[in-house]
């Protein structure tokens, strides 16, 4: 089969890419292995897909060049995606901090992406796997269901975050065998281990959940944190994570905006429990299990001012070296990817293989949470569309 586009992956930015380049006119076919479209789509947001932010700039994305993203992100913003949905009579809402979600269920997204798509003429070939792909006069992909062929491939793999529902290196790996550099992979947005002693002391602890700001290399998140069986997790946890490197320490403000050292002072002939002083801002059984472990298990009028300001300051830059990540099964996206130095950050065509291009998340280009990768999904593929 002969087209004139063919993409790789009907997620996000395939999709999209894949609507902008019919509406060309151009003859299209998406390919997937996985039967459905839109999987990572269908889970954003706990079902809800968190499918953008209003506050979108630059600054919300990382990569090795921090301007790549700015062109596409211009081209296709938040209000277009708006747009789209305005059109399919789809609700929505704000969360914090300008996160939109689908009033009802991510699938409300799929459904008015394939109408786009088949309105368009957009071909699907679900299920297919792809075993060989090469550049003759025209791209050559060869599958477990024939011989497809195309004057131009967009390739739209994604990362290899969330391998249960799909996730593989196809895309690095097709960047590579075409001569293309690939950045370091590793997880982002995802839960911090704790080693094995620590871990052992706050187990019984999971579920415990509290509001922290998290520094990390000079880099500071504030939100939710939630204790797990095996280490920390949350949105301040999975922000984190994006600046975090193996090795590295991270400090948490256990009580941020809160004058710790000033209470304890004023309250310092109290014959309480430290456990239970702390208690008046701190999860009771943590503030217990902090004071055992530290070895501060008596009454606050039994501490020297000197160790109320060490008590204070401790818990306000609690210091700890995660032992490692949950993983690319727990981890929302993938750092790193294509090096966009091998991409026109206009088009996202690669400057070496002209007709190939790469988006979304198989490139170096990776979102904060809250709405960042799924805007950058829509706007990268738009690029594209509106060149392949």
């Amino acid at each position: 089969m002969n087209k004139e586009v063919i993409i790789l992956g009907a997620g996000a930015s395939g999709l999209i890419a894949a609507i902008e380049s019919a509406r060309r006119k151009r003859s299209v076919l998406v390919i997937d292995h996985m039967k459905r479209i839109g999987n990572k789509i269908r889970i954003s947001g706990g079902g809800r897909c968190n499918f953008t932010n209003l506050h979108v700039t630059a600054e919300n994305y990382i990569s090795l060049n921090s301007h790549f993203c700015k062109s596409a992100l211009t081209q296709f913003t938040p209000a277009d995606f708006m747009a789209l949905l305005d059109r399919h009579h789809i609700r929505y809402g704000e969360r914090s901090e300008g996160q939109l979600f689908c009033i009802r269920t991510a699938e409300d997204i799929i459904s008015a992406l394939q109408k786009e798509a088949t309105a368009g003429g957009v071909d699907f070939s679900l299920g297919t796997v792809i075993k060989k792909m090469r550049k003759q006069k025209t791209f050559e992909l060869v599958t477990d269901k024939g011989l497809f062929t195309a004057d131009s491939v967009i390739v739209a793999t994604g990362g290899l975050s969330y391998p249960d529902i799909g996730a593989t290196n196809l895309g690095y790996t097709i960047a590579k065998e075409f001569g293309l550099k690939v950045t370091r992979l590793r997880p982002g947005l995802v839960p911090l281990l704790f080693d094995k002693n620590t871990a052992r002391q706050f187990q019984d602890l999971s579920g415990t959940s509290l509001n922290v700001e998290i520094s990390c290399k000079g880099i500071r998140v504030s939100g939710g944190m939630l204790m797990t069986h095996t280490g920390l997790s949350g949105p301040a946890v999975l922000q984190a994570s994006l600046y975090w490197e193996e090795g590295e320490s991270i400090a948490i403000n256990l009580l941020p905006e809160t004058d710790l050292l000033g209470f304890l002072t004023d309250h310092s002939q109290s014959r309480a429990q430290l456990a239970n002083v702390l208690a008046s801002f701190l999860p009771k059984r943590f503030a217990q299990r902090w004071t055992e472990m530290n070895d501060l298990a008596r009454p606050l009028c039994q501490f020297s001012p000197r160790e109320i300001g060490h008590i204070a300051h401790n818990l306000q830059n609690w210091e700890i070296r995660p032992a490692g990540t949950a993983g690319f099964s727990k981890a929302e996206v993938t750092l790193g990817g294509v090096d966009t130095g091998e991409l026109s950050s206009k088009t996202m065509e690669s400057k070496k293989v002209p007709g190939l291009y790469f988006i979304g998340e198989v490139i170096d280009v990776t979102g904060q949470l809250g709405g960042f990768n799924l805007q950058w999904a829509w706007s990268s593929g738009y690029a594209a569309g509106q060149h392949a």
